[in-house]
């Protein structure tokens, strides 16, 4: 027989946490889909590396914001708030502080 599904009750405070994640990441990706030229370096150049790191905050700011909770431990760790919003606030960095 199946399981039932049932969503876990969350706290307020991981929702407040979902919430940020969420709110971090979609500013973030609007910005490399539709205008991703703000994200170029003094030199007209990208920086693909620290792009890089920044799409997987974006990732796992999406991940950790809808509630998904990855199985595998790497993803279970690489997709957490933990990691997700540095490589987020990287991005803000690269966005707005050059």
């Amino acid at each position: 027989m199946a399981k039932a599904m049932a969503t876990p009750k969350n706290s307020k405070a991981q929702v407040l946490a979902m919430t940020v994640s969420f709110l971090l990441a979609l500013p973030l990706a609007a910005i490399l889909l539709v205008h991703p030229a703000l994200m170029l370096d003094s030199n007209g150049h990208y920086n693909h590396s620290l792009l890089m790191l920044v799409m997987i905050g974006i990732s796992g700011g999406f991940i950790h914001g809808v509630g998904f909770i990855p199985r595998f431990w790497l993803w279970k760790g690489l997709f957490s708030p933990y990691i997700a919003w540095p490589l987020m606030i990287l991005g803000y960095f690269i966005w707005i502080g050059q």
